[in-house]
C-alpha cells in the first residue's frame, strides 16, 4: 500500500475530533517526508485540519461548520508519558463541567507537578497550575475541586458566593474516603483554599476538619467576601 493510500486509510479509522501527528504513521510507514506531505496534502483537500505545527486533526462536520477537537483531544500530549498520567484539565478548562459557570473559553489550563511557560496551539491559550501533591488518575476529581477553591475569585461570570455554593454541593457527593483523601490532599494547598474547604465540610458535617483548622495561622485573614448566608460560621476559619 502506498504511504498516502496508507494515511488516509489509518485517517477514516479515527474517531472524529482525534488528533494525530506524523509520528502515528511514521512508525508504520518509516517514512517521515512523505507523510508530511501527505498530510500537507489532505489539510488543502479539507479532509483534514491542521490545529498546530506538526499536529492534525479529523474534524467532524456540522450544519454550523467544522467541530474542533475536544480540549482533552488538543492537550493529550501534556496529560500522560507512555500511559502514566502527569496533568490533568482544571482551572478554566473544567468551570463549566463542574457547573461553576456557562462561559467555555478559549484557555485550556493543565495541572501538573512541574509546569512550563504558557503557549498557544491552534485558537488556545495553554497554561498551567503547579500540583505540590502526585497526580493520579483517581485524585484529579479532587484536585479539580480543590483547584476551584484555591481560585474560587478567578471563576468568570458568576459570584464567589455562588461559587462557594455550587462547590458545596458537589463535595456533599462525595464519599467518606474522597473527603478525607481531598483534606490530606489539601494540606499542599494554599491556607485560603484549606480555609473555605474547612469551613464547607463544618457547614456539611463531614471530614475530620481539625487538620485542616490546626494548619492555619490563627491571625491570618482570608478575603472573600461575606459568605455568612451560605456558611454560617464562616468567622471561625477567618474568612472575611
Amino acid at each position: 500500500m502506498k504511504t498516502a493510500e496508507y494515511i488516509a486509510y489509518t485517517i477514516d479509522r479515527f474517531p472524529n475530533g482525534y488528533v494525530f501527528t506524523y509520528a502515528d504513521f511514521v512508525t508504520e510507514v518509516n517514512k517521515k517526508e512523505a507523510v508530511i506531505k501527505a498530510l500537507n496534502r489532505m489539510v488543502a483537500s479539507g479532509k483534514i485540519e491542521k490545529l498546530s505545527k506538526g499536529k492534525y486533526y479529523k474534524p467532524e462536520a456540522t450544519p454550523f461548520g467544522n467541530l474542533q477537537p475536544s480540549q482533552k483531544q488538543i492537550v493529550k500530549d501534556l496529560l500522560e508519558d507512555n500511559g502514566k498520567v502527569t496533568g490533568y484539565l482544571t482551572g478554566f478548562s473544567i468551570y463549566n463541567t463542574l457547573g461553576l459557570t456557562t462561559q467555555v473559553g478559549n484557555i485550556i489550563q493543565i495541572g501538573k507537578n512541574v509546569i512550563r511557560p504558557d503557549f498557544k496551539r491552534g485558537s488556545y491559550k495553554i497554561s498551567f497550575i503547579r500540583q505540590k501533591n502526585t497526580i493520579t488518575k483517581d485524585n484529579i476529581p479532587l484536585f479539580q475541586i480543590l483547584d476551584s477553591i484555591r481560585y474560587v475569585k478567578r471563576i468568570p461570570d458568576t459570584t464567589i458566593e455562588a461559587s462557594a455554593k455550587r462547590i458545596q454541593s458537589i463535595i456533599k457527593e462525595l464519599s467518606d474516603a474522597d473527603v478525607n483523601t481531598i483534606i490530606r490532599l489539601a494540606l499542599k494547598y494554599p491556607p485560603s483554599t484549606r480555609a473555605l474547604l474547612g469551613a464547607i465540610l463544618e457547614n456539611i458535617q463531614v471530614g475530620n476538619i481539625d487538620q485542616l483548622y490546626k494548619s492555619l495561622n490563627p491571625i491570618t485573614k482570608y478575603k472573600l467576601g461575606s459568605l455568612e448566608s451560605i456558611l454560617p460560621g464562616v468567622d471561625k476559619w477567618n474568612i472575611v
